[in-house]
Formats: structure tokens, C-alpha cells, sequence
């Protein structure tokens, strides 16, 4: 079967505006404690360094004992975060409050930011599914986590009114004295913020007025204790907020778990953004706006094209049906028939080689497993992935899975495909959103 066309896009930066803002990254797996070295370096000439939430140099770091259980974990978490985004595709308000945990951890990477004035360095994960800019504040019951933002420390903080545009833009406004609050609420357990406005500094940007969440209580089970910086593209995420010094423009670049010194990059705005890039349209739906839908036509592996019911891969608003590329999802999942397409392609190459499962990965083996590349073909462009974007091997043992995983099965969790940070390792994925257009270029990010 043949190739979908590639096509070149025009691949002309937009006008820029600023210097570009470079973001250092750290990413999860073992890392040497020397590296946490690096904290309160200075930020210089545009540089932020953001870290894996697991990091050694990260506050919020989790212990795992084995490779094995270190799997299990993150894609158990994985799950909970596809129940999120599936109840954003549905247009539910309503997460059961372990899942809402769990989806914030599963961000898997951080930033510290400096807010208010004097700057405190705060954490806060990047997200690019999400619109929500929130942190903790100095005395949040239930907050959980290292202290929180102290806004009464900050000359420049301030909370925004009842009447200002931005309160009618978060979920279930309410007037606490003159003063915008909303209470956000996962199954019986809710967290209250009063929104609010300070200066959020990003590497050498200052930005003043920045609108956030200062959470003030969490009840049920205590929130994550990082706050949420998210890249979607609704009214209240960053690239709204700076759209005249980023003008909505974005890439990054994840590292290999291989990479020896576990650091990529995140550049806000148009400038030094790769020239030779292939690009595909990105998609919208107006239902959920923040999501960065593409259109996935195929998939190959090795040199076959996999049969997949063009059903599986159809973009419908209406449904909330398609494909995205999502930062904080660990491993791609496929809807069912795409899943069952790719997995019985590898199996048939594996041919008597014994299968086994780990968690919720069900095509591993004890042999290397031949299957050389894997394909994500878009409208417009290949994202062509060797071996280290879809193939986990365990350092103990000789077990090696398949990367990927089937989406969930019940109701309306089957309808999206989810293109995880696995996958995007070692490739610059560029977010143009002034043009409408997700460009990925093979890059070695360290």
C-alpha cells in the first residue's frame, strides 16, 4: 500500500516580535543527584530550566522500587489522565476527585516560574491540553506540598473583580465580597480559588497582570502540591495571555529516557523556530477548544500500512472523535481497531515468539522485537518513530513491550487517539497556532 502524500508546507517564521524565550528540560528515569547542582542557577539570556516531576532535582519527585512497578505506575497514571480528557471530550464538569489528582501529577513536566513582586519561585506543570493557570497560596487547606505563593508578600498582586471579563471565563464564578472566586469540583471534593492577577516572570519575560487561580482550599483528598500552567489555547491559558509577546507560538523538544544528560528544550514565541519543518493542519473543536486536534490518516509498520476502519481515525466535533498530540500523557493510545491493527502487525512479524503482558501493555517479549520503525502518517506530513519512541526495555530483565495501548474501551472514552510524549521524543514539535498548522522535525533534543 502506498504512503500518504507528504507535502512541504510553507515553513516561513512568522514576523517576530521578541527574542525567543529558550526553556532548558529535565526528564524522568535515573538521573545522578550531582545534576540537582543545577537549582538556583540564575536565569540568563532567555533560559528557564524545567524539570521532569520525577526528577531527582524535582520537590515532588515519587520513589519506585523496579523498572517494573516505575512502568506500572506511570501508566496507571496514564489512565486517569485519559478519563480527564475523556470528560472534556464528553463536555462533563464532573472528575471523581482521585482521578483530578492524579491527572495534575501526571503532567510530566515542571517549571519554576518566579510571580509577584519581590519574585518567589513557584512550580508549575506544563500542560498542553489544558487552559487552567492556577498555583497554591500561603494557608490553602488541603493544599498539600511545600508553601505555597504568598500574595500578601507581593506588591503587585491583586484579585480580580466580580465584573471583570475574566471571572465569566472560569468554572462556577461566584462574588466573594467585590473579589472573583470559583470552586472547581472533582466527584464530592471541591477546590475554591479566588482568581486573581500578579507579574509571572519566564526566564527574562516579566509579564505583569498575569491571571491565575489562588487556590484557598482543597476538601476531599489534598490537590497536587505544583499549580498548572497550561499551553490549550482557551482565554486564561499562557498563549492567550502573551499573545503579543509569543504570539501564540510554540515548540518543544523531549529528550530520549537514553540521553545522558536528560535535558530538551521549550521555545515560546516565533523566533529561532525550525526552518525546514513539515507541517499538518491543526484542527478545531469548538467544544474543546484547548485540545491540538490533528488529522491521522494512517499508520505504518515497517513498510506496511496497516487496515484501519477510517471510522477509527475520523475527526467529528460532534463527538469529540480524532486524533491530538498531548504532553502529558505518557504512552500513546489508539481507539480500539487502530490499537488491534498496529499489535497484530507486530505479532505477525514476532511469528511464534512468545507474547506476554506487563500492566496494561500486552504485546512484550524476551526476544528484541522486530519491528523497525513505526509511522504516524498525518495530513501533509510522517512522523516516522525508530525503536527508542515505541519499544520500553526493562534494565533488569530482558523483557521488551510495545509503547503503546489501546484507549479505553467503555462508552466515550473509545472515540480519541492520543499521541503521548513518548512518542514525541527526540522530535521538535512546533504549535502554530496564528497559522493553524503542528510541524515535527526528527531533532536529537539534548
Amino acid at each position: 500500500m502506498r504512503d500518504t502524500q507528504q507535502s512541504h508546507q510553507n515553513t516561513n517564521s512568522t514576523k517576530a516580535m521578541k527574542p525567543i524565550t529558550l526553556l532548558s528540560l529535565l526528564i524522568l528515569l535515573p538521573l545522578s543527584t550531582s545534576l540537582c547542582h543545577l537549582r538556583g542557577r540564575p536565569d540568563r539570556n532567555s533560559n528557564l530550566e524545567i524539570l521532569h516531576v520525577n526528577s531527582p532535582c524535582s520537590p515532588f519527585r515519587s520513589s519506585s522500587p523496579s523498572w517494573e512497578d516505575d512502568i506500572l505506575l506511570m501508566e496507571s497514571k496514564d489512565l486517569t489522565r485519559l478519563e480527564y480528557l475523556m470528560s472534556l471530550v464528553a463536555g462533563r464538569s464532573i472528575v471523581p476527585i482521585a482521578s483530578g489528582r492524579q491527572i495534575i501529577q501526571s503532567t510530566n513536566y515542571i517549571v519554576r516560574v518566579k510571580v509577584g513582586t519581590p519574585s518567589q519561585t513557584m512550580f508549575m506543570a506544563l500542560d498542553s491540553s489544558n487552559d487552567a493557570a492556577w498555583m497554591p497560596c500561603d494557608g490553602c487547606v488541603g493544599c498539600g506540598g511545600p508553601g505555597g505563593f504568598a500574595a500578601g508578600k507581593s506588591s503587585s498582586f491583586k484579585s480580580v473583580g466580580c465584573k471583570a471579563s475574566q471571572c465569566a471565563q472560569v468554572p462556577n464564578p461566584t462574588c466573594s465580597g467585590t473579589s472573583c472566586t470559583f470552586n472547581m469540583t472533582y466527584g464530592t471534593s471541591t477546590m475554591s480559588a479566588t482568581l486573581s492577577q500578579d507579574t509571572i516572570t519566564l526566564a527574562a519575560d516579566a509579564i505583569s497582570g498575569y491571571t491565575f487561580g489562588c487556590l484557598q482550599k482543597a476538601t476531599g483528598t489534598s490537590l497536587p502540591p505544583q499549580g498548572l500552567l497550561g499551553l490549550g489555547r482557551g482565554p486564561l491559558s499562557l498563549l492567550s495571555q502573551t499573545q503579543s509577546l509569543y504570539q501564540s507560538t510554540f515548540s518543544y523538544c523531549l529528550p530520549s529516557y537514553k540521553s545522558l544528560n536528560f535535558s530538551g528544550s521549550l521555545r515560546l514565541g516565533p523566533v529561532a523556530q525550525p526552518k525546514t519543518i513539515k507541517f499538518t493542519p491543526l484542527l478545531r473543536n469548538s467544544r474543546r477548544s484547548s485540545f491540538y486536534y490533528v488529522d491521522l490518516v494512517g499508520i505504518r509498520v515497517g513498510r506496511r500500512v496497516v487496515d484501519i476502519p477510517a471510522s477509527a481515525l475520523k475527526f467529528d466535533p460532534s463527538t469529540g472523535s480524532g486524533s491530538i498530540f498531548d504532553s502529558g500523557t505518557m504512552f500513546t493510545r489508539l481507539v480500539q481497531p487502530a490499537y488491534n491493527a498496529v499489535r497484530s502487525e507486530v505479532r505477525r512479524r514476532m511469528g511464534n515468539a512468545t507474547v506476554s503482558t506487563l500492566g496494561g501493555f500486552d504485546t512484550c517479549y524476551s526476544v528484541p522485537i522486530a519491528v523497525p520503525t513505526i509511522t504516524f502518517m498525518f495530513r501533509g506530513m510522517n512522523m516516522s518513530l525508530p525503536q527508542d519512541n515505541f519499544i520500553i526495555h526493562s534494565s533488569s530483565t530482558s523483557i521488551s513491550c510495545i509503547a503503546m495501548a489501546a484507549s479505553p474501551s467503555d462508552g466515550i472514552n473509545n472515540v480519541l487517539n492520543v499521541i503521548a510524549n513518548m512518542q514525541q521524543q527526540n522530535h521538535r514539535v512546533l504549535f502554530d497556532v496564528p497559522n493553524s498548522r503542528l510541524g515535527v522535525a526528527r531533532e536529537f533534543c539534548t
